[in-house]
């Protein structure tokens, strides 16, 4: 009898952390998200959208005018004409990202994303690249009620990583 309950009670356990791995997952449509933290979130998965479309004035459109992009670790970006550039780099590896779930913040007209997330793509001669990494984004709620990014490190495990 006891050993019975104990392989259910198992057998529940494991159950539970699939389920719940699985949820995580799908992290995208945050239920318990205020209406503003769904709009900040709404940003970033429009500019993953307009990413995976090429579609560099969508992208671009995702950020305010003077906004600071991390490209590499230790190397921000804020000139648009160098960030239009390297967002169209980008493009050659047909890039997909994936998030495993989002966190947002939000004080005032003042918002922070976290999100861990893996690419993957291929070079144009086919060798296959993928990269993980934790994205920090600031976004600043506009005038009209949009929220613009305003600084975006896709490497936020950066300093975690440097040992």
């Amino acid at each position: 009898m006891c050993k019975t309950r104990l392989i259910l009670t198992m057998v529940i356990a494991i159950s539970m952390t699939i389920i719940t791995k699985a949820q995580n997952k799908n992290d995208m449509e945050q239920t318990n998200f205020t209406v503003e933290q769904k709009n900040v979130l709404n940003t970033i998965k429009n500019m993953t959208a307009a990413f995976h479309n090429k579609d560099i004035e969508g992208v671009m459109s995702s950020y305010e005018s003077e906004a600071l992009i991390v490209f590499e670790p230790e190397q921000p970006v804020s000139d648009p004409s160098v960030i239009r550039q390297m967002f169209q780099g980008a493009f050659t590896l047909n890039p997909k990202f994936e998030y495993d779930g989002h966190e947002v913040f939000i004080n005032g007209d003042t918002a922070i994303h976290f999100s861990p997330w893996e690419m993957k793509g291929r070079t144009p001669d086919g060798k296959e690249v993928v990269q993980t990494g934790l994205s920090v984004a600031v976004l600043r709620k506009q005038p009209n009620g949009d929220w613009l990014m305003v600084f975006d490190n896709p490497h936020g495990q950066f300093l975690m990583n440097k040992k």
